[in-house]
């Protein structure tokens, strides 16, 4: 067996250039990026990565959620691939690591072992996943939850926007819909780096975030119906402000989460008002709550007290309130070889590293349930991320990618 040495790494200038590069597709307006799914930039920024993928020699798939998957061949034709990858779309105002740092450094990975002439047995797989971020179209990681079996092609085609457009059609629009069966590839093991999106390992000095379980999730809507009224004219007791009933919802989430610290977070961060007049009492809001903890049985409380405390609320009101669970996953164990691989990697390359349990959801997740999976992470600043002030360095981009190789190719095995 091949042993891997230090000086098997990335070319970390080349890896950051394409970062760079990318980020140009799909400008924010404060320095990030705004590349939604299924957008004419989510379809630039497709065409861009295949570029790169075809140069380095790789053979590009496409299935039918626009899931695109570019091939490093191996040695043996009966091994099945070790995939590596993440997203390229972004939220409306998103950083340029997120997601992306998981594709580039796939490639990176490719292009280096091109670079050294080096050939593995199994192949080695970039994928790119459709609508991770869930922004445009709910819920998150939808297409990779269609290639788990979570969900159906059908049910993933009809999701709307805001505007009423569908996936399938939006999808097709943009030129990315392929041919190949969703969830037909088999994978030997699946490999994700990404950014942290939290503060621990910067708090903590550590180059490395070894992930060894992830955070279940929970979308619960919830639609608050009173009556839209005059701000001035209707007196306080007469008046069914949904506005305020959603208040008090929200001050009831973040006392349920308090009450399961330190793991378990809740919030809600997608709020509709409805006539959002200045001069109306609120008629009706839409909101989404956002429960998270690696615990299920934590979930579940965290759920059900949803539902006590917003019927409680509503009928003190006079309001009305209606529920609809939008997404979710329970908690994820990675599989404990590809974590191995992950931690031996970092060893090897003398970074320091701790394991973390991942606040956010991630393709991973769902690809967890079909395939051996495990997770890179590096810091980010101030672990700040959904935001065009996301940032990370050079160096931690370098550091993570480094690992990711090392875990890759232990995975898919040298061939001397």
């Amino acid at each position: 067996m091949t042993v891997l040495g230090q000086n098997l790494k990335i070319n970390g200038e080349r890896l950051w250039d394409s970062l760079m590069e990318m980020a140009k597709i799909g400008p924010g307006v404060a320095g990030g990026n705004n590349r939604q799914t299924l957008t004419d930039e989510d379809g630039e920024g497709r065409a861009l990565f295949q570029s790169w993928c075809e140069a380095a020699g790789c053979e590009m798939g496409l299935d039918q959620m626009g899931n695109m998957f570019a091939m490093r061949a191996g040695t043996d034709p009966d091994a099945l691939p070790v995939y590596v990858g993440s997203h390229l779309d972004t939220q409306p105002t998103g950083g340029k690591y997120d997601g992306v740092l998981g594709v580039l450094g796939g490639l990176e990975v490719i292009r280096s072992l091109n670079d050294m002439g080096i050939k593995t047995k199994h192949p080695i797989v970039v994928t790119n996943f459709t609508n991770e971020e869930g922004t445009r179209y709910a819920p998150a990681m939808l297409s990779s939850g269609v290639f788990a079996g979570i969900h159906t092609q059908d049910w993933a085609y009809d999701r709307e926007d805001a505007e009423g457009k569908k996936f399938g059609d939006e999808l097709t629009r943009i030129g990315w819909r392929g041919d190949e069966e969703v969830g037909a590839r088999e994978m030997h093991a699946f490999f994700e780096l990404h950014i942290e999106q939290g503060p621990i390992l910067e708090a903590e000095g550590k180059d490395i975030g070894v992930v060894t379980h992830g955070q279940g999730l929970s979308w619960t809507q919830v639609t608050i119906t009173g009556k839209d009224a005059h701000t001035g004219s209707t007196p306080m007791p007469m008046r069914r402000n949904a506005g305020l009933a959603m208040a008090r919802v929200l001050e009831a989430v973040d006392e349920i989460a308090w009450s399961h610290a330190p793991h378990a977070v809740g919030a809600a961060g997608h709020i509709d008002v409805y006539p959002n007049s200045r001069n109306v009492i609120p008629g009706q809001v839409v909101f989404t709550v956002d429960f998270r903890s690696p615990e299920l049985d934590v979930i579940t409380d965290m759920e059900n007290r949803l539902r006590e405390e917003g019927d409680r609320i509503a009928e003190a009101m006079g309001v009305e309130i209606a529920y609809e669970k939008v997404g979710g996953f329970d908690p994820v164990k990675f599989d404990d070889g590809c974590v191995s691989a992950v931690r031996k990697a970092a060893d090897r390359l003398g970074f320091s590293h701790t394991d973390i349990i991942s606040g956010a959801g991630h393709d991973a997740c769902w690809i967890n349930r079909v395939a051996p999976t495990a997770m890179v992470m590096c810091p980010c600043v101030d672990g700040l991320s959904h935001n065009e002030a996301e940032e990370i360095s050079p160096e931690w981009a370098a550091a993570g990618t480094n690992v990711l190789l090392h875990a890759v190719v232990e995975t898919a095995e040298i061939v001397e």
